[in-house]
């Protein structure tokens, strides 16, 4: 079993920052790609950003540029840093990590970009 902690979430200011951490736990070892996705209130939920467990990473285009994300292997950790938020950026943010063909889920953490 893995336990996957989400944090970092607040309220900030549209242009404001933020850097949401991932921590995973448990059965950890050959952990495979980590993703954020999120979720705003009434939409589906949709990928942000992935961190393959090899260091690849990507963003999709709508954050492009002002999203980043990283992971430290040594901590079983996945990082996204936001910057330049707007209020479309609103919304629970959850992490998705892969292991041995099964699926894990955050329990979340809450994003709010205030105009």
């Amino acid at each position: 079993q893995v336990q996957l902690v989400e944090s970092g979430g607040g309220l900030v200011q549209a242009g404001g920052s933020l850097r949401l951490s991932c921590a995973a736990s448990g059965s950890v070892f050959g952990l495979g790609a980590m993703h954020w996705f999120r979720q705003g209130l009434g939409n589906q939920r949709e990928l942000v950003a992935t961190a393959t467990s090899g260091g690849g990473t990507s963003v999709v285009d709508s954050v492009k540029g002002r999203f980043t994300i990283w992971r430290d292997n040594a901590k079983n950790t996945v990082y996204l840093q936001m910057n330049s938020l707007k209020s479309e950026d609103t919304g629970t943010y959850f992490c998705l990590a892969f292991l041995s063909g099964r699926s894990y889920w955050g329990q979340g953490t809450q994003v709010t970009v205030s105009s």
